[in-house]
């Protein structure tokens, strides 16, 4: 594939109304009517066979209290061009979105009628103010099952680190990213940090989720991961709230209305996301999970383990807790694990890849059998009706993708944990983009003898890298030696193969 130039990201924030006008923008509102609105830079992300959804928000002055980012409250028209080339001399679809303040002047295009399987590049222009341009790709056409690259990443605490991995993930160049959840995180600010929070209180209402996320996405290394090829996201807890279950709160503070708090939360998650319009959300309620194909190589069933669960068991923690393996304990919600399930024996592709959040193999963290409440671990009966499923219906390319834990892991998944029977998957854990500080890398927290089933462990910042084709996929744990400081090189600390028809972690 092309490569994806250092100037396609920069060129947006240098123009002008006149480099407008020399690439065939027509002029939406007199220049510079308007701060430079592009300050949250641009995203694709639910790639399809023929199309993807393109977005940016404006926002002038993006950290504003009001959470309306310095904009007007008027409609405002943006122009939007889809080329084949990153110098748009072939421009493919051209339009016109009208943002307007209830959705905080967010831009979100759904594109159609594209060919499967190529390179895009896409920008924005208004008011005399051009974007930068944007790499995206459509999803290969199903029956074909070309290699495909992907990274994926969770956790990225704004004040412990620089996000140095988001810059390196950029320059993998892949061909998709997926975000499993903890893009942004609700608390207060610090002054013992790298950087500061705004604004910086905890957030609790629609205006601070909406500076916070807006912080979030002034930063360049961010920009440039979101700019280099689309996303898959879904979220974790700190969207809202740490470890808040459906409607259950984690805590009392701050005091207000948790049902208001969510709906703002989700609102906000949506207005900075690249997600179609069928995930827009309704209230309190936001319909996350879905289903998106990769050609016939791959299907991603992206999960939701928050809104719909019970309460975590014995009061949350990590502790022995028989209620953990009630049967009618769900992390998923009935409808959600039927729809999995149901995806799951359709087998649309040679490998079925679940994007979730909360850590799914059993992990003891003690011989008296601890675990952690708020991963799978507590919800035991849900999780063994779903790998039920999949072993029944021969499903060997199963592979499930995790965040939360801001640490490394790798395990294969057993039909039965307790006697160790039988590989039937396999979990790759991602590390955090900068949760937990900088990391040892001296950290040896992997305990083979409570949990055989576990392969890997690294306490270190970073992603993970996959390369997958139709027989195997080759797995990269990217790693950075130091977030505290900006722009530390990437390596990689740990591969491994797994193969398609025979799951678990393998030698590469």
């Amino acid at each position: 594939m092309t490569t994806l130039r250092r100037r396609t990201f920069i060129v947006g924030g240098l123009a002008g109304a006149s480099a407008a006008a020399s690439i065939g923008l027509a002029s939406s509102a007199p220049a510079n009517a308007i701060g430079y609105p592009f300050t949250l830079g641009v995203a694709s992300g639910e790639p399809a066979a023929d199309g993807f959804v393109i977005w940016t928000r404006l926002a002038p002055n993006p950290l504003n209290a009001d959470g309306l980012g310095g904009m007007p409250n008027t409609n405002t028209a943006v122009e939007w061009q889809v080329a084949t080339d990153e110098r748009f001399t072939a421009i493919t679809r051209t339009g016109t979105f009208t943002t307007t303040q209830a959705s905080a002047h967010s831009v979100h295009v759904t594109l159609t009628g594209l060919e499967p399987g190529r390179e895009y590049w896409y920008r924005f222009r208004t008011g005399g103010h051009i974007s930068p341009a944007g790499r995206a790709l459509t999803a290969p056409a199903v029956g074909t099952q070309p290699e495909l690259t992907m990274l994926f990443a969770s956790c990225s605490h704004y004040e412990e680190g620089y996000f140095t991995a988001y810059r390196r993930m950029a320059e993998e160049h892949p061909d998709l990213i997926l975000h499993l959840g903890d893009y942004i995180y609700e608390g207060g600010a610090t002054t013992t940090k790298v950087r500061q929070f705004a604004p910086a209180t905890e957030i609790s209402t629609l205006a601070n989720y909406r500076v916070r996320h807006a912080q979030y996405k002034t930063d360049p290394d961010l920009q440039a991961a979101h700019a280099t090829a689309p996303w898959l996201v879904v979220w974790d807890d700190h969207e809202v709230e740490n470890n808040y279950a459906d409607l259950v709160r984690n805590d009392s503070s701050p005091a207000g209305d948790f049902t208001a708090r969510r709906a703002a939360a989700y609102k906000a998650y949506y207005e900075h996301m690249p997600l179609r319009s069928a995930q827009a959300p309704s209230a309190e309620n936001m319909l996350l999970h879905r289903r998106v194909r990769w050609g016939s190589l791959a299907t991603f069933h992206m999960l939701d383990t928050r809104q719909y669960r019970n309460d975590q068991a014995c009061g949350d923690g990590t502790k022995v807790c028989p209620a953990a393996d009630d049967p009618a304990r769900s992390l998923t919600g009935t409808s959600q694990e039927t729809w999995l399930i149901d995806g799951l024996r359709q087998k649309l592709g040679t490998w079925d890849f679940l994007g979730q959040q909360v850590f799914f193999a059993q992990r003891l963290a003690a011989a008296d059998g601890s675990k952690s409440m708020d991963s799978w671990d507590g919800y035991t009966a849900n999780r063994t009706r779903i790998q039920n499923a999949w072993d029944a219906n021969g499903n060997k390319g199963t592979v499930v993708l995790t965040g939360d834990v801001h640490r490394s892991w790798g395990a294969n998944l057993m039909q039965n944990y307790g006697t160790q029977n039988r590989i039937i998957g396999t979990e790759l854990v991602t590390t955090s983009i900068t949760s937990g500080g900088d990391g040892n890398a001296a950290d040896n927290s992997l305990n083979p003898t409570l949990n055989p089933h576990v392969k890997y462990f690294k306490n270190l910042r970073g992603y993970v890298k996959t390369r997958t084709t139709s027989a195997e996929m080759r797995v990269d744990y990217r790693a950075v030696d130091k977030v505290t400081v900006r722009d530390y090189p990437v390596k990689t600390v740990g591969s491994y193969v797994v193969e398609s028809t025979n799951p678990g972690l393998q030698a590469p």
